[in-house]
């Protein structure tokens, strides 16, 4: 849910990707959906993105771009989940942050305007473009975040509260019976 919008489980925009789960195998339980190889998704039978956790975004995505991650920046980054949607050439990261007491998650989301551009040094090469999307829990929604959610907006990051819209991902929405 986006900035205190009303939850949409029950629309054709409002399934969910939780944080409870890696996003392939939320994608894998939707109808129409279907995971192969752990990274490769695919909509009635149609390739339409792939999934990258971790270290799989260096060695098999941009390995497979013929991109050396040392030649753009100095560390790694590692997102928690990504997403390659093959039918508008973006690809989405998407950090989970978790939180039940005060603590250094807080300064950590500071951080996506600068881990945005790293992407982004990452993926010029390939010609692909970044977003960068916070799945929070509803920790964040305590208003001592107010400012910290709208710089997260400001420097053109996004963020949503417990789940993020497929279509949001520019993924397809399954029908649902009747429609």
């Amino acid at each position: 849910m986006k900035k205190g919008g009303i939850y949409g489980g029950n629309t054709r925009t409002g399934l969910i990707f939780e944080g409870k789960t890696d996003l392939a195998t939320f994608l894998s339980k939707q109808d129409g959906y279907r995971v192969e190889n752990d990274e490769e998704i695919f909509y009635n039978d149609e390739l339409v993105a792939r999934v990258f956790k971790k270290h799989k975004f260096y060695n098999v995505f941009l390995k497979e771009l013929g991109i050396d991650w040392k030649q753009y920046i100095s560390k790694q980054l590692l997102p928690d989940d990504s997403i390659y949607v093959i039918l508008n050439n973006i690809l989405f990261i998407i950090e989970c942050k978790h939180q039940e007491v005060a603590g250094s998650v807080d300064e950590k989301l500071q951080t996506c305007d600068f881990k945005k551009k790293q992407y982004q040094k990452l993926m010029s090469k390939a010609n692909i473009d970044v977003e960068y999307i916070y799945l929070l829990d509803n920790w964040f929604r305590d208003p001592k975040y107010k400012d910290v959610l709208d710089y997260i907006q400001s420097v053109d990051c996004d963020y949503y509260f417990e789940y993020i819209p497929l279509t949001r991902l520019g993924l397809p929405v399954p029908e649902t019976e009747g429609e």
